[in-house]
């Protein structure tokens, strides 16, 4: 009895196979990726013409950026100044009516503050400028 033949696989079939199994780029994605490529040079040229900044090795300009203005009071300064009003010392209530910071903030500002030196710890609680 003759053996019957199977159905014959094509060559394209048996390609896209390999080309999946094996995750080889194809053509397409390689120009994909040559016009990503293409983009981030264009972006690049442009983001470095502008005249404010550094110089790049290539002779272009990096753009910085705008710096923010700190406050010159920060929320320790502002807790420390709110405990010298208070001679005898003060609770965690009182400095939170004083200042509005949550707990946890004002927490962790005279934590803080204590470890280094400013404030000294009168009782459980109770915080006070340090004497000099």
């Amino acid at each position: 009895m003759a053996k019957k033949k199977g159905k014959a696989v094509s060559f394209d079939a048996m390609v896209k196979f390999f080309i999946q199994y094996y995750d080889l780029p194809t053509k397409m994605d390689i120009e994909r990726l040559v016009e990503r490529i293409d983009r981030l040079e264009i972006l690049i040229r442009d983001m470095g013409s502008g005249e404010a900044g550094e110089k790049w090795p290539a002779g272009r300009v990096r753009r910085r950026k705008p710096v923010k203005s700190r406050s010159a009071v920060t929320a320790a300064d502002t807790v420390y100044n709110a405990m010298k009003a208070f001679k005898t010392g003060a609770d965690l209530a009182d400095m939170q009516a004083k200042t509005g910071f949550g707990k946890k903030k004002l927490r962790n500002i005279i934590f803080r503050l204590h470890k280094l030196g400013r404030i000294q710890r009168q009782s459980r609680g109770v915080y006070r400028v340090r004497l000099e």
